[in-house]
């Protein structure tokens, strides 16, 4: 996919307010009422998505075009949320009125455990027996993900995120540091204290304007992905005040908030101000999940074309992924199980992976030529497929909740960002992110 950052409405005491405003502001951008039969004979699917997830026809791998002239009945429409907290919340209030879904729905990894879960499990289709989806061909783990306690499968994995740092080469050079990627990743190799060490060294020297890494939240994502105990202990109960991968990346984002190492911006953010900060060269690194690549190719544009490379991560690790759904309530659910099945198989896979950077979650595909050899165009001659292949060989799986998504949420933009933005201080932010998950999640 791409996945955008989780993200949920910034003052806790609307929220019951803010989500029914979402269901209802946003009722165009999870994908409507369905698809529907026109009067041709043609049928309409709606694909509801986030983020980038690399199958549209504009900047994408063109799939629905390449599906839709094999399949001269089909007509396919997406519709796409940038903030893919907003996104889930309105799928919730959908789904719990069966109205108003998509065909097709994407699920983020952080809330495929609570799409599975007994409020929502029977909302779904059972891919693994409608739509004829090669399930063996994914990786094991990443079925288990979408897998209900009962055994069926109601989500085909799109991608994973296997992570490397993604950096500015002429705004390192201006600093006096590397540019040359291996040399690059040997400065944070095995530790992310490393890397706030690089960020203290880029900013003695850093062009007028420019900060070392995007933002504190973005390095709190990239740290906890790293980690293989994240929000939840080895059953799958959230746990997340006594995590290591959570205390890790909490003062690591503390320590580059407070340093002064971040452009203090906030991802996906609804202004564009995230975005433009690409074209402008604000910032030198971003944590770079394999999604991130076609993020960074549609907003930094043109003008940066080569200026961009990828070098390994200090911890390699998963952030994001995600999975196509298909609600049971839809019109045509088993033309729209084929439709997700054919997006997902793996020649699919390999499409967007060389367009749109998103590393497949099939298994040979992975191993192919037509992965490992991969290069992006925008990156030049950066071994894109080596490096993000080489990552996503050594994820070690974290165990996950049904409340991984919110529990993020909270603590970066109820925490990270308040500490980043103004200044709050880290231990009044943490109680304030406690009292929040203590209030909204009820175990």
């Amino acid at each position: 996919m791409r996945t955008s950052s989780s993200r949920r409405g910034r003052r806790a005491a609307s929220a019951a307010v803010a989500a029914v405003m979402t269901g209802t502001a946003l009722l165009t951008g999870c994908g409507g009422d369905g698809g529907g039969a026109e009067g041709d004979g043609r049928i309409t699917l709606r694909v509801g998505t986030f983020g980038s997830f690399g199958y549209d026809d504009k900047t994408g791998a063109k799939l629905y075009a390449e599906y839709e002239k094999t399949h001269p009945r089909i007509r396919i429409e997406e519709s796409n949320v940038a903030d893919g907290q907003k996104y889930w919340d309105t799928l919730k209030l959908r789904l719990s009125r069966d109205s108003g879904l998509a065909d097709i729905q994407a699920v983020e990894v952080g809330f495929i455990a609570e799409a599975t879960g007994p409020s929502m499990a029977d909302k779904w289709v059972d891919l693994s027996k409608e739509g004829g989806a090669d399930i063996g061909a994914f990786l094991d783990w990443k079925v288990k993900q979408a897998t209900t306690p009962d055994g069926r499968v109601i989500g085909l994995g799109t991608d994973i995120g296997p992570m490397a740092v993604c950096y500015d080469k002429d705004l390192f050079a201006k600093a006096g540091l590397p540019t040359d990627r291996d040399e690059v990743g040997r400065l944070w190799a095995g530790d992310w204290a490393k890397f706030l060490e690089t960020g203290r060294t880029y900013q003695k020297k850093a062009p007028a304007g420019t900060a070392f890494h995007d933002s504190a939240s973005g390095l709190f994502n990239a740290v906890v992905s790293s980690d293989p105990v994240q929000y939840a202990d080895a059953s799958g109960k959230l746990d997340w005040e006594n995590s290591p991968g959570v205390k890790k990346a909490w003062d690591t984002a503390v320590a580059a908030a407070r340093g002064g190492l971040t452009a203090r911006l906030r991802q996906f953010d609804e202004k564009g101000t995230w975005n433009a900060a690409f074209k402008n060269s604000r910032f030198a690194t971003v944590a770079c999940p394999s999604w991130m690549t076609g993020i960074i190719k549609d907003q930094a544009g043109a003008a940066n074309q080569g200026k961009w490379d990828i070098a390994a991560p200090p911890v390699a690790g998963n952030w994001g992924g995600a999975f196509l759904a298909v609600p049971k309530s839809g019109k045509h659910t088993e033309e729209a199980a084929e439709l997700a099945a054919w997006l997902t198989a793996p020649a699919q896979h390999a499409k967007v992976f060389a367009v749109n950077g998103n590393i497949p979650s099939s298994k040979d595909t992975l191993t192919s030529p037509a992965v490992q050899d991969a290069k992006l165009p925008y990156f030049g001659d950066t071994p894109v497929g080596r490096i993000f292949s080489g990552a996503a060989a050594r994820i070690t799986p974290a165990t996950i909740s049904r409340y991984d998504g919110q529990v993020k949420t909270f603590l970066t933009d109820n925490g990270i960002l308040d500490i980043e933005q103004r200044g709050t201080d880290p231990a009044k932010a943490w109680e304030n992110v406690k009292k929040l998950i203590d209030d909204k999640i009820d175990q």
